[in-house]
């Protein structure tokens, strides 16, 4: 039986992103079975920051899984196995590193944005941020295929006006500026409460006008907003179990290591700041409704044709052209998209969400799936979601 590890985490969990982490190691810990945390938080230390090192010397620790704390290089230079989930840089040399995949966070935002049928698209995020200018970034050249361009924030070049009593009332010039209705893509959910306040400041109606997108999915300042904010969810706990099983390998190996663990977007966790439909035409608007309100049963072409008062020729031309697909991507799309929330916010069995969806067997669902994404429910879970 492997003796038991001494593992610190330098990392403070007062976030979705940062908890989610924790968890994942949390999970992975009580699978093995063999590690014990040593956690150093500053203000419980009687000298704060200056114990840290002394600390880890006499610690001793196996392995050390850290966020970004004071005395960072000494950290490393001590030759510890350790895992570090940087922000203010994309990454640490000589060590393994937590990354977020920032540029698909931008294109799912995206994406979301155009498939809910906007035609005008902005982006607000912090000027001063690497990971919020990439995320902007992808944003803006994913729309740039589609044909759209994407209207940015700038921040008061002042630091003084970027308080959150002051910045408000200059960000609700830009969003009036805009053209409406528009989908607003924040580089985090942060940012996004400051712009549902912004709007309100301003008496701009959310989602009428201004519809808004966060990111991390953090279910607390998500609901303190309102409306509550919809966010692009990320897998962190699973990043948080994978950083824990590579450690754990360094550790057998008595070395470091420069491999790299992915946080990626999941899927977009829709809220009340999102929830509608940037259309024009009405009998379009009551054909989407109608799938997404059927995502769970198996229906046609023939069914969305009865709930409208259009032909279906003349109702499949305007909605290939509104929507930019056909009818039947549509009915696909929508019942991958709500199968793949199933997989990632419940605990559902695969066999109970092949229930859920009207598949008789767990095979029919598997063939659904793999045929819109390449890969099983399974592995979708196992790979994306979680372990």
């Amino acid at each position: 039986m492997n003796r038991t590890r001494k593992i610190v985490l330098l990392i403070n969990p007062n976030r979705q992103y940062t908890q989610s982490i924790v968890r994942g190691i949390v999970k992975y810990s009580r699978l093995q079975g063999n590690w014990i945390f040593y956690r150093y938080v500053d203000y419980r230390e009687p000298k704060g920051k200056d114990r840290l090192l002394p600390l880890l010397k006499k610690w001793k620790p196996d392995g050390i899984i850290m966020r970004e704390p004071q005395h960072i290089e000494e950290i490393i230079a001590m030759g510890v196995p350790t895992i570090s989930c940087p922000y203010t840089r994309s990454k640490f040399p000589n060590i393994s590193n937590i990354m977020t995949d920032h540029d698909e966070i931008g294109k799912t935002g995206a994406k979301y944005l155009l498939e809910k049928g906007f035609k005008n698209f902005a982006y607000c995020g912090f000027d001063d941020w690497w990971w919020s200018k990439v995320r902007g970034e992808y944003f803006s050249k994913t729309l740039a295929e589609a044909g759209y361009s994407t209207n940015f924030y700038k921040q008061p070049h002042a630091k003084s006006n970027r308080t959150w009593d002051k910045e408000p009332a200059i960000m609700s010039k830009w969003l009036l500026s805009l053209p409406k209705p528009i989908g607003i893509m924040t580089c985090n959910d942060d940012r996004g409460e400051m712009v549902i306040e912004a709007c309100k400041n301003a008496k701009l109606q959310i989602p009428d006008e201004i519809a808004v997108v966060g990111v991390d999915n953090d279910s607390l300042i998500c609901d303190l907003c309102h409306p509550p904010l919809s966010s692009v969810a990320l897998n962190t706990e699973k990043a948080g179990y994978e950083a824990s099983a590579l450690l754990d390998k360094m550790i057998d190996n008595k070395k470091c290591s420069d491999l790299e663990i992915h946080v990626q977007p999941t899927h977009v966790e829709e809220r009340q700041s999102t929830d509608i439909l940037a259309i024009d035409d009405p009998d379009i608007i009551e054909a989407v409704r109608f799938i997404r309100r059927n995502s769970r049963r198996v229906i046609q072409v023939n069914d969305i044709v009865n709930s409208v008062s259009l032909s279906r020729r003349i109702l499949e031309k305007r909605f290939r052209k509104i929507v930019g697909h056909s009818i039947h991507d549509e009915i696909r799309r929508v019942r991958v998209d709500h199968i793949i929330r199933m997989l990632a916010e419940t605990e559902m069995s695969i066999f109970e969400i092949s229930q859920a969806f009207g598949f008789q067997e767990i095979s029919h669902l598997t063939r659904f799936f793999k045929r819109e994404k390449g890969i099983s429910p399974h592995f979708y879970r196992k790979q994306y979601l979680r372990k």
